[in-house]
């Protein structure tokens, strides 16, 4: 949720009935303690903080969420046992985000409270294994005994229903409150995604990150220099810095990183946060009462 997730958004989100998350893996620290003060000024329901481990920054970041109190982190891209003791130490719930069974357990043994496994449908990141969420949800249900969100794929309450009956507690979803109201994403970006359809997504850049983006210019440069065998050094210098910043927040389509998931192609609308929360919520309970229906 880089470039989308900010204060704004999270506190929508938490005075809907859900978790808002701050996304700060497109903040600076300073800007990362704005976003947190607005979003406690905006709701007085509990949000939480995603941290990808992997950002430069992240001692700083670590301490400001420890500092402000924030209840909640879900950590990412690294290794959990780093900081979640040191989270926990200040009554810190820690979730940490796993694509593989291996790495849920990683995290369980780290103390993690609950994990999320991400199929990699899901938007962004990913893990290099390539399971889908049908797949890794009961795979991490049986490996575990922490409990398991299930993200990746998920954007509707018929969604969630499927996903908790393969045993997940919850869901986590990205794709479609990147397409809210509140999203900080440019409007060009929202309006890509909500006009994306089946096989527009794809995952790539694997011998950097792999990452999961919609195809365009910037996609058909980096598979044209994958089939040339271009050296890691060359693509990263095609990657360069700010691509994400650039698509999803600049409004750039053609040259930036548009990051979203493969749900994308069956979100057709730009809609307040709170609307989508009421919307999921009487899905899920419509499917619910009417599984097959």
């Amino acid at each position: 949720m880089v470039w989308a997730s900010g204060w704004r958004l999270a506190s929508a989100v938490s005075n809907a009935g859900g978790l808002g998350l701050i996304g700060s893996g497109s903040m600076y620290p300073e800007v990362l303690k704005e976003h947190i003060k607005k979003c406690k000024a905006a709701t007085s329901k509990p949000f939480g903080v995603n941290i990808p481990l992997l950002y430069s920054d992240i001692d700083k970041h670590i301490q400001i969420v420890i500092d402000e109190k924030i209840p909640i982190v879900f950590t990412s891209a690294g290794n959990p046992q780093t900081f979640t003791s040191l989270l926990k130490q200040h009554a810190i719930k820690v979730v940490h985000v796993a694509s593989s069974s291996k790495f849920a357990l990683k995290a369980q043994d780290a103390g993690c409270d609950a994990v999320v496994a991400e199929g990699f449908e899901a938007g962004g990141h990913n893990g290099r294994e390539e399971t889908t969420t049908m797949v890794l949800v009961p795979a991490v249900c049986n490996a575990v005994n922490i409990p398991v969100i299930a993200a990746g794929g998920i954007a509707t309450g018929r969604q969630m229903l499927a996903a908790m009956v393969l045993g997940a507690a919850g869901v986590q979803m990205g794709s479609r409150f990147v397409a809210s109201v509140e999203a900080s994403s440019h409007i060009r970006f929202k309006e890509t995604l909500i006009n994306t359809k089946e096989g527009d997504t794809v995952l790539t850049l694997k011998q950097l990150t792999p990452v999961r983006l919609i195809k365009n210019k910037f996609y058909n440069e980096v598979q044209q220099a994958e089939q040339n065998c271009t050296s890691l050094e060359k693509l990263k210098e095609l990657l360069g810095k700010g691509r994400a910043k650039r698509g999803m927040f600049e409004g750039d389509i053609d040259n930036g990183e548009l990051e979203i998931g493969e749900v994308s192609s069956i979100i057709n609308d730009i809609l307040p946060a709170a609307e989508i929360v009421r919307n999921i919520w009487n899905d899920f309970t419509e499917a619910l009462l009417h599984p097959l229906k």
